[in-house]
């Protein structure tokens, strides 16, 4: 599959993948509930997504910039899914603004165009939030 494929619109950019990836944490939510540990969901949707074929790394490092200068710090998000897609998984009573600023600042530092936040501790349904940072969407 080509870039050009991947994407809906300069507007969604990796839309599909994002579907993907969402379809499976709304099966591990409900297939397990809310409240559970983190590492629990972490390794659920690694099992739900290599059962679907989406392609993933979990634990993958990311590099880190600074004026367009490589850090020796390297991000490691929860999973990277389609090379491009950072995913954070959360389990916890409800998201907040720090959370959101966190993967957002994230994406920014690392040049990564679309992150997911997802949070499966709600008890009655997922929490989730998509953000794509334009200026590093791949050409």
């Amino acid at each position: 599959m080509s870039v050009d494929e991947r994407f809906e619109s300069d507007d969604h950019p990796f839309a599909q993948v994002g579907y993907d990836v969402m379809g499976a944490c709304f099966e591990v939510h409900r297939v397990l509930g809310g409240g559970l540990l983190e590492e629990i969901y972490q390794e659920s949707l690694e099992w739900e997504l290599s059962l679907r074929g989406i392609s993933f790394v979990a634990q993958r490092t990311l590099p880190v910039f600074y004026k367009d200068h490589q850090l020796k710090k390297l991000y490691v998000p929860d999973l990277v899914v389609d090379d491009h897609v950072v995913v954070e998984l959360k389990s916890l009573k409800e998201l907040i603004p720090d959370h959101e600023a966190q993967l957002f600042n994230y994406l920014r530092i690392s040049r990564q165009p679309v992150g997911y936040l997802v949070n499966f501790g709600p008890m009655k349904k997922l929490e989730w939030k998509r953000y794509v940072i334009s200026n590093f969407v791949p050409e």
